[in-house]
């Protein structure tokens, strides 16, 4: 138990809701803030990493998200005000499907809906307004003007900063062995200390399951795998030409953002990797077929890119099978745990950073949805047993 008094908060794991947390708790009076990561400082093993990630709020997984998604822009602009950096590219995110599919009339349904800021386009209009896609007969487009490009990376390193500067205490290179709750309090325990403490954050993302065994049935782990390509001309891909973009045709999903390097374009498609249990289990790197074919797709989305890959990268998820976030707090009231954002949680990262630092600085729910309990995914999870996949 803490002997100051402020009540002491470790943070397991500093990654995308590590961070974040770190953030949001560090601005309170009332708390002592320790974080603790088994790697470096912003490093390339999380899932964040790739230097950028797609946002929106004009979202096809459904309206329950939209409102976090608001309250995440809100609280990206602050971190990018408070950090003097440019983090949050709103240049927009345009949808394109075919009018039928589900994932167009679900994303049509939360611009009504949410009443969000938008324009539509046939598809001669996006072939108009947006000559650097292919685009098929029967295509429509939404542009979500909300939507864009956040730096994950440097969001990140932000936020740490931001953290260490209100007086939180970061840990780095520390991997943590063990959670224990003991009367009155929760021990991290990590090779080197035995971290006492009033309460615990657990944001360890694909690492949850060695920490919580809860999660074992619960949690699997998808590969995603990040591709960027030269144009032939830059210029119609910089971001004031160059929304971000989600396209969908047949079992294909293709999704990037315009250049941030000034000479390639992210573009990518999640080839099918079956799923792992744990992070050992994921590779490293694409094969050599994986790449032919993701370029292949590349070119026929946009003609204009040269379909070898400039470079590459393989991360991983901790996925749900609902592909629903895991945001609960122990029957004590000391341990708060984020995890499984399946592929599309770093949107609403901050939501869900300032949702654990809640939980952990008072001990109680509070306005979080419930539909994110862990019993509520375990009582689902023997109801369906089904785990989908993708992210962007």
């Amino acid at each position: 138990m803490s002997t100051t008094a402020k009540k002491r908060i470790v943070i397991v794991g500093l990654g995308a809701v590590g961070a974040l947390t770190a953030w949001r708790l560090s601005r309170r009076r009332d708390v002592e803030v320790i974080g603790v990561e088994q790697y470096g400082r912003v490093h390339e093993h999380g899932s964040y990493a790739g230097e950028s990630r797609v946002f929106r709020t004009a979202y096809h997984e459904g309206g329950r998200y939209v409102p976090m998604l608001q309250e995440s822009r809100r609280l990206w602009r602050e971190l990018e005000s408070a950090s003097g950096r440019e983090l949050y590219l709103e240049v927009g995110a345009l949808s394109i499907a075919q009018a039928d599919r589900i994932e167009m009339r679900t994303t049509l349904d939360t611009v009504r809906d949410y009443a969000l800021p938008h324009t539509l386009y046939s598809a001669e209009e996006l072939r108009r307004a947006y000559p650097q896609h292919a685009v098929h007969d029967g295509d429509v487009g939404v542009l979500d003007h909300h939507g864009g490009g956040i730096r994950s990376e440097v969001a990140l390193l932000s936020a740490l900063e931001l953290a260490e500067r209100a007086g939180a205490e970061l840990r780095f290179n520390s991997p943590v062995l063990a959670i224990e709750e003991e009367p009155g309090g929760v021990v991290v325990r990590t090779p080197a200390e035995a971290i006492r403490a009033d309460a615990v954050v657990v944001a360890s993302g694909s690492w949850s399951t060695r920490l919580d065994t809860r999660l074992h049935d619960l949690l699997r782990l998808q590969v995603l795998g990040l591709t960027w390509f030269l144009p032939q001309s830059i210029d119609a891909f910089l971001p004031e030409r160059f929304p971000a973009f989600l396209r969908d045709v047949g079992p294909v999903h293709f999704f990037g953002v315009p250049t941030l390097d000034g000479y390639s374009v992210k573009a990518c498609s999640n080839p099918t990797w079956p799923v792992a249990r744990d992070v050992a289990e994921v590779p490293t790197a694409y094969t050599r077929a994986e790449l032919v074919k993701i370029g292949q797709q590349a070119q026929e989305f946009f003609p204009a890119l040269n379909p070898e890959p400039v470079r590459s990268s393989v991360h991983h998820c901790a996925y749900t099978p609902d592909r629903t976030p895991v945001v609960d707090l122990s029957d004590s009231g000391r341990v708060a745990i984020v995890t499984g954002l399946s592929g599309h949680g770093f949107k609403f990262a901050p939501v869900l950073g300032e949702w654990a630092a809640r939980l952990a600085a008072t001990g109680e729910r509070g306005d979080v949805d419930e539909h994110f309990a862990l019993d509520a995914h375990l009582e689902r999870l023997q109801q369906r047993g089904a785990y989908g996949g993708g992210g962007h």
